[in-house]
């Protein structure tokens, strides 16, 4: 069975259950896939970087076969001027992504370069800024020059997030009011994490352009021209399993 490996920080990241209803896209992606396995090692707070040296990239690449998929998203954590974890857009946030695309293609595998999603922010008329700055330029300049398939999830979520405006991204995004929800019982304003909303629309953007670019043979898609998916249609760990799979793909062997 063809595997899909995910790399890339805590918005394509799958959440505990106890961070629920929080959801990166790649924890939706399954519900738009079928006949192929979806490896999620996204990690939150993860920057190009930082997912490099703390060795989750090598958990990847140890166990990449001829065929997988290797989808590569970052560029939100990369900005933050933390040591250890920024990186600048043109030079070395590029020299770390194609770490991870050499790395699959030594390997058979083939790398998808993702553009990751904007934050939901908005000036006091409505206007739509772009704190992802440079990164997604940077990631569609790298994968022309190095002819990797590119899904562009920030242009695409930019038209999204700018047509619904401030209020219509609420349901986007991690907003919940108290008492919404028992793991936020004084409620959340997230304007960077999904709710499952965003995070099914995400996953079906992805999917579908996976679909038209011929990532994946037409059986292997599913429910992507299902207008409405439930919530529940997502699946969050309980905690103990999750933090075990997480500490586990965070250490290279």
């Amino acid at each position: 069975m063809t595997r899909v490996f995910l790399a890339g920080d805590s918005t394509v990241a799958a959440r505990p259950h106890s961070m629920a209803p929080m959801a990166g896209w790649g924890q939706a992606l399954p519900v738009f896939l079928q006949g192929a396995e979806v490896v999620n090692a996204a990690g939150a707070g993860a920057s190009s970087r930082s997912f490099l040296e703390r060795g989750r990239l090598a958990w990847i690449l140890q166990r990449l076969a001829p065929g997988d998929l290797l989808l590569i998203s970052f560029g939100l954590i990369d900005r933050k001027p933390e040591p250890g974890r920024h990186t600048a857009p043109f030079t070395d946030f590029q020299w770390y992504l194609r770490q991870y695309v050499h790395g699959a293609r030594d390997r058979g595998a083939h790398p998808v370069l993702v553009t990751s999603h904007d934050r939901r922010s908005f000036d006091a008329h409505g206007n739509m800024r772009h704190p992802s700055g440079l990164y997604p330029a940077a990631v569609r300049e790298l994968a022309a020059a190095l002819t990797v398939p590119l899904v562009d999830l920030h242009r695409w979520t930019t038209d999204w997030w700018r047509q619904a405006g401030p209020d219509g991204t609420r349901r986007a995004f991690l907003h919940l009011e108290p008492g919404e929800h028992p793991n936020y019982p004084e409620g959340i304003e997230d304007n960077t994490h999904l709710r499952p909303a965003g995070a099914l629309e995400c996953a079906r953007h992805v999917a579908d352009t996976m679909r038209v670019t011929g990532l994946l043979p037409p059986d292997h898609f599913r429910n992507l021209d299902v207008q409405y998916l439930p919530e529940d249609c997502l699946q969050w760990p309980d905690d103990h399993t999750f933090e075990q799979v997480t500490a586990e793909r965070a250490v290279a062997a």
